[in-house]
């Protein structure tokens, strides 16, 4: 777990993108530390994403309702950001909800006072562009392994590049984030457990 604002900011930039000495102070005077508690709603259905969030430790997901049936989304854990994005960029109602699925404690990147620091520091908008560059790429990927992969896939591609989910997650929401019933999932994980 990382300690101060500043060792956030620093590690944001590793992660997405390089950030002067000037960039990162400038970052960890916006980040607002937040706690969650196991089953905390960071962001209620039909509220503002007025925040991107870094987890510093623990795990969200994001998911909605569909015909009465909860949808896991997508998931963010240490070292990841969670945002929605089409209501953060509008600045309108989410139609997602973010739970927390640990004690988790995130780091508010809030909208306005990032704005505000764009107009003042390039740094600030090409590390804005490159989270959103990254938010929309690993969505991107999802939707294909959706379409183009089968249930055995999708398990194995899961596995090989966030295992903390497998690891982590309980298994109704890894089986609804990769689109197929408990039961699929049971038989895939045997299956893959075994080759």
């Amino acid at each position: 777990m990382i300690d101060t604002t500043r060792d956030v900011a620093r590690e944001i930039a590793r992660l997405y993108c390089r950030l002067s000495p000037m960039g990162i102070d400038a970052l960890s005077q916006i980040l607002v530390p937040m706690k969650f508690q196991k089953g905390d709603i960071v962001l209620p259905e039909g509220e503002v994403c007025r925040a991107m969030y870094f987890v510093n430790h623990g795990m969200v997901r994001q998911f909605y309702y569909k015909n009465g049936k909860d949808v896991t989304e997508h998931f963010s854990f240490e070292g990841r950001i969670v945002f929605c994005i089409e209501s953060f960029l509008k600045q309108e109602p989410s139609r997602l909800i973010v739970e927390a699925l640990e004690n988790s404690l995130l780091y508010a990147i809030p909208y306005e006072a990032w704005h505000m620091q764009m107009l003042q520091n390039q740094e600030m908008e090409m590390l804005y562009r490159k989270i959103l560059e990254h938010a929309l790429i690993s969505s991107q990927e999802h939707a294909d392994s959706q379409r183009f992969e089968n249930a055995a896939e999708r398990y194995a591609r899961l596995m090989a590049t966030k295992p903390e989910i497998v690891l982590r997650a309980p298994m109704l929401h890894i089986a609804s984030f990769l689109q197929m019933t408990p039961e699929t999932l049971s038989r895939v994980r045997s299956a893959h457990n075994k080759d």
